[in-house]
C-alpha cells in the first residue's frame, strides 16, 4: 500500500521513499484518528501529510522526553539544532538524508511550496513549551496556538488543494487546526497537569474561582470539582464555536479532500461530545471515540472519497 502511495506521489529515490515510510509509521503509531482520516485522501496526497506529521512529532518528542538527565537547556539546544537543520535543508538546500523525518518534510515543503515562515512559527511555539506552563488569558493562548496548531492547518492546505485562492480558505484551515488542539487541551487537562502545564486561560478559569491548585486537587482525588465543571463547560462551548466556523471552510477545499477533512472534523468534535457525556469527569477517565464509531465514519468517508474521485476530471486526479 505504501509503495503505491509513493509511486502515485512520484517519489522514486530509494532513500526518500524510506524516509516517507518512517513518517507514515509514526503517524500510524501515534496519531490514530488523524491517520485514519488520511486514508480518505488520494494516494498521491498521503505521503506529504505523513511527512508533516512526522516532523511535528519529532519536535514534540523533544519537549515531552521525560529523561530526568536532560535539562530544559539541553532540550532547547536540541530543538534549536532541529530548527537549524530544517532551515539549512529547506532554505539553503543542504542535504538532510541522515534524518528521515527531516528529509521527507523538506521534500514535501519544496513540492507544495510550504514556506519556512510556517515552520518557524511552529518551532517558536515549541520553544514556548520549554518554559511557559500557564497562559494568563485567551490572547496569550492564541499566540501559542498560532504556531502549535493554526500553522498545521496552513501547512496542509496546499496538499489538500482549494477551489479558489488559497488565501480565502486559509482562515478556516487555521481555525480547524485550532479546534483540534482546543479539543486536546480539554481532554488532556489531567495529563498536562502531570507535565506541569495548563493550557486553559487563567482569567477565564478564575471567573469560576478555579486555579492550578484546584485543578491539582481534582487530579489527586480523581474527581471534578463543580467549579471546575462549570469552567470546563465554558471552554467546551468556546471550542464548539471554533468548529462551527471551521466547518464552513470545507466547501472551499478541493472536492477530493473534503471527505478526509469532514471525517477528521466529525471524529474530533465527537471527542467533545464524549467529554460532555461523561459530565467532564476528565480526571478519572479519558474521553475518546470508540473504534466502531471511527470505522463507521471512515467507511462513510471512503465511499464519498471514492465517488468524488470517480467523477473528477482525469487531469485533477
Amino acid at each position: 500500500m505504501i509503495s503505491s502511495e509513493l509511486d502515485a506521489a512520484g517519489v522514486r529515490d530509494p532513500a526518500l521513499r524510506d524516509a516517507y515510510r518512517r513518517c507514515r509509521m509514526l503517524n500510524a503509531a501515534h496519531g490514530r484518528t488523524f491517520f485514519l482520516a488520511t486514508r480518505l485522501l488520494a494516494p498521491h496526497q498521503r505521503p506529504a501529510v505523513h511527512a508533516l506529521y512526522g516532523f511535528a512529532r519529532q519536535a514534540d518528542d523533544i519537549l515531552d522526553d521525560f529523561d530526568p538527565d536532560r535539562s530544559t537547556a539541553q532540550r532547547a539546544e536540541h530543538l534549536q539544532h532541529l530548527a537549524a537543520r530544517l532551515f539549512n535543508g529547506l532554505v539553503e538546500g543542504a542535504d538532510c538524508s541522515s534524518d528521515p523525518a527531516l528529509a521527507a518534510v523538506v521534500h514535501t515543503a519544496r513540492r507544495y511550496d510550504i514556506s519556512w515562515d510556517l515552520f518557524d512559527d511552529f518551532l517558536a511555539s515549541m520553544r514556548m513549551d520549554l518554559t511557559v506552563t500557564d497562559y494568563a488569558d485567551r490572547a496569550a493562548l492564541e499566540r501559542y496556538m498560532h504556531g502549535s496548531a493554526e500553522v498545521i492547518g496552513l501547512q496542509l492546505l496546499p496538499v489538500l488543494g482549494t477551489v479558489g485562492p488559497r488565501e480565502e480558505a486559509a482562515p478556516y484551515a487555521a481555525a480547524l487546526g485550532k479546534a483540534f488542539q482546543l479539543t486536546n487541551f480539554l481532554r488532556d487537562v489531567d495529563e498536562d497537569l502531570q507535565r506541569g502545564r495548563v493550557y486553559l486561560p487563567a482569567d477565564e478559569l478564575a471567573a469560576h474561582d478555579v486555579d492550578r491548585d484546584i485543578l491539582m486537587w481534582c487530579h489527586t482525588r480523581r474527581r471534578t470539582d463543580p467549579r471546575v465543571r462549570q469552567a470546563l463547560a465554558e471552554q467546551h462551548a468556546a471550542t464548539r464555536r471554533v468548529y462551527e466556523y471551521a466547518r464552513a471552510g470545507i466547501a472551499l477545499l478541493a472536492p477530493g479532500s473534503r471527505p478526509c477533512i469532514t471525517a477528521a472534523l466529525t471524529l474530533y468534535s465527537e471527542i467533545l461530545d464524549c467529554i460532555e457525556a461523561i459530565d467532564y469527569a476528565i480526571f478519572s477517565q479519558r474521553a475518546s471515540v470508540g473504534t466502531a464509531r471511527r470505522l463507521q465514519v471512515a467507511c462513510g468517508g471512503l465511499f464519498r472519497a471514492w465517488r468524488t474521485r470517480r467523477t473528477e476530471p482525469v487531469g485533477e486526479r
